[in-house]
């Protein structure tokens, strides 16, 4: 039977420890829970005025933002269309250059086409033709000269013979 009644002594002792055990986590929690209300009354009493603010604000400017939202769809809108107009007016611009160039390029192909024209009828009706007599007049020239030449020769003088000019270019 003692040893009954030590075992009873250690099972109060036990119950007696654990009850102290409770004891001390019952006290901690409450001291826990009233730093826990205290702290949700000071972020009751600090945030939701803020939040309060914040909402009478978004309340206050709701309109001035949807009439800036519709205002910078209208702004689109217009920009959309005008920046439409000009590409269609610069497209037009780029397509009236282009047919100027092409007109210049044919132009200048034309002329010249003309000018190598007009240079050979220049060649065939008048380069030819002073060429032909620059040739004749050299031709009577030298045999001028030979005859000349000739006489002096058979008076006894020295040969005095002047040089030709040789492919003159008259243009």
């Amino acid at each position: 039977m003692e040893n009954l009644n030590i075992f009873i002594g250690l099972t109060a002792l036990a119950i007696l420890l654990q009850a102290g055990v409770l004891l001390a986590m019952y006290i901690t929690m409450r001291k826990s829970s009233a730093r826990m209300e205290a702290l949700a009354t000071e972020v009751k009493s600090k945030i939701l005025p803020t939040v309060d603010q914040a909402q009478q604000m978004l309340a206050e400017m709701r309109p001035k933002l949807e009439t800036l939202v519709d205002n910078l769809q209208d702004a689109t809108t217009v920009m959309r269309a005008q920046i439409h107009r000009v590409d269609a007016t610069v497209n037009d611009v780029v397509d009236r250059a282009r047919l100027q160039v092409i007109r210049a390029d044919e132009l200048l192909s034309r002329t010249m086409d003309r000018v190598e024209h007009t240079t050979e009828v220049v060649q065939k009706t008048v380069v030819s033709p002073v060429r032909q007599i620059s040739g004749l007049m050299q031709g009577i020239t030298v045999g001028l000269e030979f005859l000349f030449a000739g006489r002096r020769r058979n008076g006894g003088g020295r040969e005095d013979r002047r040089p030709v000019p040789q492919d003159e270019m008259f243009i």
